[in-house]
């Protein structure tokens, strides 16, 4: 077994080589700036209204750093919790030789959450490195070592899981570096055409637009694809995880399980105010622990109170989250209906009743 301080330098080691992509990235943009604003519209552009690139640029430029900010240091977001075992279940777990004997533990804990996601064998999802009993969209990061909920992948680019928090600033940090090599690429163009037509004196700034040019364009093509891809993506509530593995629910694989429609699958990511949609603000609606779906899948094993709603066996209603939810999440669980104080109690029950008991088993 290595000693504690070469693990220790051994992780550190992998930190620091984690952010050479990113470092590589800056220093990119880095040169970029150099190269557009003081070698091409400084050094080369004479006439003054062609300056006005400069504004526009400066605009697609901070809209481009900031979100490329907040998808690199904004935390993944971590399970709640009541998503994890306690000391005493996991001593219990640790116990049992029987693996009718683990179910029946992780069976007992599952239940009171709202859990409508299994394995591909139809058991509940656990994570035996975290201890706890992965959320829907929830997968276990092997770099972040971590849960991370609704885990789209982990980008080594931003050196930081994609994820709920962040999803939402990793589109928009894909969509304005695009709008930012196009800018460069269109306005760019007609100075790489003199470029080669001999039409500007031979100086530092000719090779800079060159390959100012040469970067941009190719950058473009790359990024419009996955721009495209990750558009398709809100549009059908899936994750890159999901299209590759489709989320299991009680009647098997379903692709579409978590789509609500476009509208309402673009506004799971962005919020249903549009003053943030173009912001890398935080406006992602729901909790990141549950997700509403378009599957109706009562559990037959569940007690239902005489309203419907599930009760537990001392007659005690599941309510899950403890607070309520907010208004542009209650408009994803129904069409038409906004919230209000007196729907609280409401809307709690209904949240709690996704909750089916199945035969469980470790996912690894």
């Amino acid at each position: 077994m290595a000693p504690s301080g070469s693990r220790s330098a051994k992780r550190k080691c992998q930190r620091i080589v984690h952010w050479i992509p990113v470092l590589f990235v800056c220093a990119l943009v880095a040169w970029s700036y150099y190269a557009y604003v003081v070698q091409l519209c400084v050094e080369t552009i004479e006439n003054m209204g062609e300056k006005v690139y400069l504004m526009a640029y400066h605009v697609s430029f901070i809209m481009f750093v900031w979100s490329y900010w907040q998808t690199i240091f904004t935390k993944p977001m971590n399970p709640l919790n009541e998503f994890h075992l306690s000391h005493t279940d996991k001593e219990l777990l640790k116990q049992e030789d029987r693996v009718e004997s683990q179910q029946e533990i992780l069976r007992r804990i599952a239940k009171d959450l709202p859990i409508s996601t299994r394995t591909t064998s139809g058991a509940i999802r656990y994570c035996d490195r975290c201890h706890l009993v992965k959320p829907d969209r929830c997968h276990h990061c092997s770099v972040c070592d971590k849960c991370i909920l609704k885990m789209d992948h982990h980008c080594p680019w931003v050196n930081n899981c994609v994820g709920f928090s962040n999803y939402k600033f990793f589109t928009l940090f894909l969509a304005y570096s695009l709008l930012y090599c196009l800018f460069i690429t269109a306005t760019d163009l007609q100075y790489f055409i003199q470029f080669w037509t001999n039409g500007l004196p031979d100086t530092q700034a000719k090779f800079h637009i060159m390959f100012l040019f040469f970067a941009a364009s190719m950058f473009s093509v790359s990024l419009a694809s996955l721009f495209a891809y990750h558009c398709w993506l809100i549009c059908k509530n899936r994750s890159t995880l999901e299209v590759f593995r489709a989320p299991a629910f009680l009647h098997g694989a379903d692709k579409n399980g978590f789509s609500l429609g476009v509208s309402k699958n673009f506004c799971q990511v962005f919020g249903d105010e549009k003053k943030y949609w173009l912001l890398p603000v935080f406006s992602s609606q729901g909790d990141g622990c549950s997700f509403p779906t378009c599957l109706v899948n009562p559990d037959p094993e569940q007690p239902a109170s005489p309203s419907g709603h599930p009760v537990k066996s001392d007659g005690e209603i599941h309510q899950f989250p403890a607070k309520p939810l907010r208004e542009s999440q209650s408009r994803l669980l129904s069409n038409g209906q906004t919230w209000t104080e007196s729907d609280e109690t409401e809307e709690q029950d209904r949240e709690g009743a996704s909750n089916p008991a199945m035969s469980i088993e470790k996912e690894t």
